[in-house]
């Protein structure tokens, strides 16, 4: 999922760079501003449909 979002052979590896930024951090950062995870959680990644899945 993100391998395809973020392949491009004359940009290199800034789409796959801006891919997990708006896929993963971006998701991550705001379940963590909305208290679903606290410190020290162990979160797992996961692709359902084409979405990313945060659990802990």
């Amino acid at each position: 999922m993100l391998g395809e979002a973020g392949f491009d052979p004359v940009y290199g590896a800034r789409p796959l760079k801006r891919a997990i930024q708006q896929k993963l951090e971006n998701t991550l950062a705001q379940a963590i501003l909305k208290g679903e995870f606290m410190p020290g959680d162990a979160i797992v990644v996961d692709a359902k449909e084409g979405n990313l899945v945060l659990n802990n």
